[in-house]
């Protein structure tokens, strides 16, 4: 009976460990390098949404921007439009959110 129990256990375990792994894996990681055709600052200016056209396939790409050095830098007008830059985000739903966001020519 306590072989049964622990199998069980066990079981539960790794089925619990197996779906926190797939609810972590659903968002997609994705690098762009274009050209930014707009930059929207937040009114709080604690996020933007900068428009990148991706250089490949030459769609458009919203990109939302949260972390303080990128948001510096387009305070600090240092990222402006037209500025080509390389972007690293992730994908979840309709919502992309950077995770990094370079000047391609060096910042």
């Amino acid at each position: 009976m306590k072989k049964i129990s622990s199998v069980i256990i066990v079981f539960a375990i790794m089925l619990a460990a197996s779906l926190t792994v797939i609810s972590t894996a659903s968002a997609e990681t994705i690098k762009i390098t274009g050209v930014i055709s707009k930059i929207e600052i937040a009114a709080d200016q604690k996020s933007a949404i900068a428009v990148i056209k991706d250089n490949k396939s030459g769609e458009s790409i919203s990109i939302t921007i949260a972390d303080e050095l990128t948001l510096d830098k387009l305070k600090d007008k240092r990222i402006l439009e037209g500025d080509e830059i390389r972007t690293k985000f992730e994908k979840e739903g309709d919502k992309n959110t950077s995770k990094m966001f370079k000047k391609t020519a060096g910042c």
